[in-house]
């Protein structure tokens, strides 16, 4: 039983769902491929390493940088590949029922929280800017509210936040530069990254 709304293609979700995937993927392959390089040299001079503040090689040695008991970046090289998917689906014409956007909404939010989790780690707790995680943060942000908000538009959180979606859909855009002015107010702040910038 596919979606009861019925819409125009949703050309704008599927270019920001296989934009962001794209270049999340990516991201997380290249963090992959540092993360070998440091399990096979503990010393390699990582391409992502800038600086003492922004770095990825602290971020793949932490803790935080394997949750779950393994590289984080292998969740990015699979879970990167659905919104992919999705997609390019929607410019074929494909229509999803209701369960599955719900489903897949339910994923990217994980996602999302599991960045800003991340970022909170990062700013606080080990002090650098992973160059590609904030990469992947920068995609993830634009998809879950694009995303969340063409579902609500479409009816499927239900009607009361029909009207909620439909008004707030356009202003994605200002939402996620939003989100990325605070991570970064947030992160001068407590990292005071313009003055290492400077002093570089």
């Amino acid at each position: 039983m596919t979606d009861p709304v019925v819409q125009r293609r949703p050309l704008v979700l599927a270019l920001v769902l296989i934009v962001a995937g794209v270049v999340g993927w990516y991201a997380s392959f290249a963090l992959t491929l540092d993360k070998l390089a440091v399990l096979q040299n503990p010393q390699a001079d990582l391409d992502c390493n800038f600086s003492v503040l922004v770095q990825c090689g602290v971020n793949l040695g932490s803790w935080q940088g394997s949750l779950l008991g393994f590289p984080n970046p292998l969740l990015g090289l699979g879970g990167f590949v659905a919104p992919i998917a999705v997609g390019v689906a929607l410019l074929a014409g494909a229509t999803f029922a209701r369960w599955f956007w719900i489903a897949f909404n339910v994923g990217v939010l994980g996602a999302f929280a599991f960045i800003l989790w991340l970022a909170y780690q990062s700013i606080f707790n080990l002090g650098t800017l992973c160059p590609w995680c904030m990469l992947v943060w920068s995609m993830t942000i634009p998809m879950f509210w694009t995303l969340t908000l063409s579902n609500a538009r479409a009816g499927r959180f239900g009607a009361a936040l029909q009207p909620v979606g439909a008004r707030l859909y356009s202003w994605v855009p200002v939402i996620t530069v939003v989100g990325y002015i605070l991570i970064a107010v947030v992160a001068q702040v407590r990292l005071d990254v313009l003055a290492t910038l400077t002093v570089g």
